[in-house]
């Protein structure tokens, strides 16, 4: 039998290699913006065409490279950041492996300038398919341009499962702010099909994040600066009325490198706790700075789930520093140990207690109330029904119900009328509605329930009265009982229906606004509102694009309350990013 174990060819085993690293043009976008931050950069362009299917181009100042390091970068784990095993624990660069490079040469078409500032003729280098086709000397700027044409170009298969461009936009958007958010320090400045998306100056931390996440967070920003031996936390956390249903502005930053993890994300909920509705999330943008030797970066091809030696203290410093800012503000209630002393000056606190007053003390019936009947595990010898009791209980509770109803429905007895006659007529209704027919099968609670449809368990009597409840629920006669019904959730059950029906047939009419409202979101937000307008116009939002990021509302359905068509909209798109999230990719 011939040997069957053979090498793979390069250009095959680069494929593989490039699926783990580069699985839309959005992981080439951060690989070379990375590679930019780790040049020195302080000025980075990127330039992108067709949601980087066709072109995905950075543009540094950084150090560049000479001819020789320019060739060798695209070779499989070339780096200069690793020399011995010991530089694994010390990283403090966002590449590290050398494989970015290589991966995208395996995918597309590449081409490549560079020049060091202390050379005069920089060097052109173009690659496809992993193999060098060019490499010459040209005239370019100091820095290094490197530009990704055709992604996938080899692999057709990979090519076909791109999303819409809408989707693979907004995922390059959601790399380039990652980055972004991390260096204030840097100037930014992301174009799409020759239109700029943002154009970020230097600045501060805060000022960053506004730029990038909207001006609506300018005040609403809470400071979090904890320095401890361990690590020092520093950042913000957006104030409880920030929450949103998506975790869309949850950043997470260790070392400055964007991280996913779970773990700390329980923890900044925790110090969130009872401020904020359960199905909501905080937003923050957190970094935490330790030793390179207590974190792994190396658990993951994208670099995004690390490892810490001890989670558990991390998790503890995390959560205490966000409460900690949150109290601090007068965000959450604290409570201030400290003893006053006017408090501590009163006759009450200076006297001593005396047997007298220790007597008078227990004699009071409020100090009996606690010794004696107080006790949790006390439990009255009549306090125990057993179970037939207490459904007698719920069936007279039933009964009185449907009697309260008719007296609603017949009235009181009328004047100069015998009150014989009203009660014969109370027991008729009586007899109508409270007797369970023979057509319908009766609830039996001491046998085995038969298996009934939700007809025949409940036929609302639609001649019959209805009755409020606290202002939320509605209380129907039944062929067998009552119905209780929530107000909220019935409505939102009409207007969901009222919906769909619009979405797949007539759309719901538009009233025209009379003060055309203009309101601003954030760039991914903006992209996607701009993929749903047409859907929003089935639903009688009419919504034009205003330039920037923003919007006009030129009309609302005839139902919304003038005032809140922000609000509804950006509701809207919170359930549609949640509803989007939780469905496989």
């Amino acid at each position: 039998m011939p040997d069957v174990i053979h090498l793979l060819p390069d250009h095959i085993a680069n494929q593989i290699a490039a699926g783990e690293v580069i699985q839309r043009p959005a992981s080439a976008v951060k690989e070379l913006l990375e590679n930019a931050i780790d040049a020195g950069a302080t000025e980075i362009k990127l330039i992108v065409t067709d949601a980087g299917k066709n072109l995905v181009q950075v543009i540094d100042n950084g150090k560049g490279m000479s001819p020789t390091d320019a060739r060798m970068a695209f070779e499989r784990h070339a780096t200069s950041k690793i020399s011995t095993i010991e530089d694994l624990f010390h990283i403090r660069t966002m590449g590290f492996r050398g494989e970015a490079l290589a991966s995208i040469a395996a995918v597309a078409q590449v081409e490549v300038k560079t020049r060091r500032a202390e050379e005069e003729i920089g060097t052109y280098i173009s690659i496809e398919n992993s193999q060098v086709t060019t490499q010459e000397a040209t005239a370019c700027p100091a820095g290094t341009s490197i530009s990704m044409k055709n992604v996938f170009f080899n692999v057709p298969a990979r090519r076909n499962f791109l999303k819409s461009n809408t989707t693979e936009l907004k995922n390059i958007i959601d790399e380039f702010t990652r980055v972004a958010m991390a260096f204030p320090e840097i100037h930014f400045n992301f174009s799409h099909n020759g239109q700029q998306v943002f154009y970020l100056e230097k600045g501060s931390q805060k000022q960053r994040i506004v730029q990038l996440l909207g001006n609506q967070y300018n005040a609403k920003l809470v400071p979090v600066q904890e320095e401890t031996s361990y690590l020092t936390i520093r950042g913000f956390v957006g104030k409880p009325e920030t929450a949103r249903k998506t975790r869309g502005d949850q950043y997470l930053f260790a070392n400055n490198r964007y991280i996913k993890s779970a773990y700390l994300n329980h923890a900044i909920a925790g110090a969130f706790a009872d401020l904020i509705p359960k199905d909501s999330f905080p937003g923050y943008v957190l970094f935490l700075d330790l030793d390179p030797a207590e974190i792994d970066i190396n658990v993951h091809p994208t670099k995004q789930e690390i490892k810490f030696t001890d989670e558990k203290i991390v998790y503890a410093f995390v959560q205490a520093a966000v409460k900690h800012a949150l109290a601090q503000f007068s965000i959450a209630p604290s409570l201030d140990f400290s003893l006053d002393p006017e408090i501590q000056s009163l006759e009450a606190i200076q006297k001593p207690l005396t047997e007298e007053k220790k007597s008078q003390a227990a004699a009071s019936s409020l100090y009996q109330s606690f010794t004696q009947k107080g006790q949790a595990h006390l439990i009255e010898t009549n306090s125990y029904k057993p179970w037939k009791e207490m459904h007698k209980q719920d069936e007279e509770i039933r009964q009185s119900i449907h009697t309260n109803a008719l007296h609603a429905h017949i009235g009181p007895p009328p004047a100069g009328e015998k009150e014989g006659t009203w009660k014969s007529e109370l027991a008729k209704l009586k007899e109508q509605f409270l007797t369970p027919s023979e057509k319908t099968p009766h609830l039996d609670f001491e046998h085995e329930h038969r298996p009934i449809s939700r007809e025949q368990r409940f036929t609302w009597l639609s001649d019959t009265p209805l009755m409020q409840l606290h202002y939320s629920y509605i209380v129907a006669i039944s062929n067998q009982g009552y119905m209780l019904v929530h107000q909220q959730y019935a409505h939102e059950r009409v207007v969901y229906e009222q919906l769909q029906k619009a979405i797949f047939g007539k759309p719901i009419a538009t009233q025209q606004s009379l003060f055309p409202l203009t309101f601003s979101l954030q760039q991914a937000d903006a992209v996607m509102l701009n993929e749903l307008l047409p859907e929003m116009k089935q639903l009688g939002y009419h919504i034009e694009p205003f330039g920037n990021n923003s919007f006009v509302v030129q009309g609302t359905p005839a139902d919304v309350e003038v005032g809140n068509e922000q609000k509804a909209i950006e509701q809207l798109l919170d359930q549609y990013k949640h509803k989007r999230n939780a469905c496989p990719a």
